[in-house]
């Protein structure tokens, strides 16, 4: 049912924007969503969080005149509840309803939509290389990315196209031109901003070990091979190869002390590896991914950091609200890279969620072998990233 078409309740109900939302979320404040969507969409990606209570009820189960006691018996009355649903619509009708009925409510403005818009930079205080490094953070999807800013120059690491102004603004803001946009590899849960931003004068990076899965763009951009380093001011970003999540992947090495890791590592797991060659390409692409940790981001120095492309809900937020980790830190945590080869094989094969919704769509986007509008690109990318091996920690008891 398109939002146009719900009638518009006697109440007046007041909406609520989804950063506001989240501040109240993050301050720790008793939240309760009431998810108009239907049971799949819920079931599939949701607001979560400890102080949130949240309740699934489709919007149809509110159309008829007589709403069944059941369901007004599952949504609380003595507390206010926030109604969401895809775009807004939905929403707007439930919480009138409701309010009719005397229940407090309010519905969230633009709905998961709204959510999905929501991009907050954060500085990594740990960070410290030449220059200043932020992160950027997508809760919706839990998509991570890097600024690094230096001496009048920047660079932003795994930028997303809905937010290609936003990288251009930030530079100018920080007082710093945005010289270089570099993916770590392509992309299968979001679609990649550095052709955008290389169009908008920034120079546009590639895995050069990317280049073969069909990039048709490659000889418009700059390629980047192992070893290659990139200056911005002051600061230098080093391109370390480590595939394994994708043939291309691609980390780098930003200011000597945070590793930008793509999809290989994250701070609470380790990639999944059958997104490029499927279940039956898995096995050789775990082991790869086993080398590619070992030999070239754990013989990193203890402490630098590891940045990697996405967080998960089983991840928790360092001190300086970052998802950012010593490399000594996840030795010691994460039993996935302390096994031998074999056994982190084993587990890696035997953990993996759904593939990302529209990946291959989206993959074939990345790749430049079609094409989509801002709209249809900001549709296909919407939901849960899905690209490490586990929805759960692989760390030790």
């Amino acid at each position: 049912m398109d939002p146009e078409d719900f009638p518009t309740p006697d109440a007046d109900v007041e909406s609520v924007d989804p950063e506001t939302l989240k501040d109240r979320i993050d301050a720790g404040e008793d939240v309760t969503i009431l998810d108009a969507r239907m049971q799949s969409d819920y079931e599939e990606w949701r607001i979560d969080g400890e102080n949130v209570t949240s309740i699934n009820v489709p919007y149809f189960q509110f159309l008829d005149e007589e709403i069944d006691d059941d369901v007004l018996a599952s949504i609380p009355d003595d507390r206010e509840v926030t109604v969401l649903c895809a775009k807004g619509g939905a929403s707007e009708y439930v919480a009138g309803t409701l309010a009719e009925r005397g229940y407090d409510v309010d519905h969230l403005e633009d709905g998961m939509n709204g959510w999905a818009r929501i991009y907050e930079r954060v500085e990594v205080a740990r960070y410290d290389g030449a220059g200043t490094l932020y992160q950027y953070q997508r809760p919706s999807s839990g998509c991570l990315g890097y600024l690094l800013v230096a001496d009048g120059e920047a660079a932003v690491v795994d930028p997303l196209r809905a937010f290609t102004d936003r990288y251009l603004d930030d530079a100018d803001e920080l007082g710093a031109d945005l010289v270089y946009a570099l993916d770590t590899h392509i992309h299968a849960d979001h679609i990649s901003g550095v052709r955008d931003l290389d169009e908008a004068g920034v120079e546009g990076v590639v895995p050069a070990n990317a280049v073969d899965r069909g990039v048709t763009y490659a000889d418009e951009l700059t390629t980047a091979a192992d070893g290659d380093t990139f200056e911005v001011g002051g600061a230098t970003v080093e391109a370390i190869y480590t595939p394994g999540h994708t043939t291309g992947m691609t980390s780098y090495l930003l200011g000597g002390s945070l590793l930008a890791t793509g999809d290989g590592l994250f701070v609470e797991s380790v990639a999944r590896p059958d997104l490029e060659e499927g279940d039956e390409g898995a096995p050789d692409a775990a082991r790869l991914l086993y080398e590619s940790l070992q030999e070239r981001v754990l013989s990193l120095p203890d402490d630098t950091l590891v940045g990697g492309a996405h967080f998960s809900d089983a991840a928790e937020p360092a001190a300086d609200g970052t998802y950012t980790a010593p490399i000594g830190d996840l030795v010691a945590e994460m039993d996935a890279l302390s096994m031998d080869e074999d056994a982190f094989v084993d587990l890696i094969l035997a953990d993996m969620p759904p593939r990302p919704a529209n990946y291959e769509e989206i993959i074939a986007t990345n790749l430049g072998q079609h094409a989509v509008d801002d709209e249809e690109a900001f549709t296909l990318e919407l939901g849960p990233n899905n690209c490490a091996a586990s929805q759960e920690s692989l760390a030790g008891d």
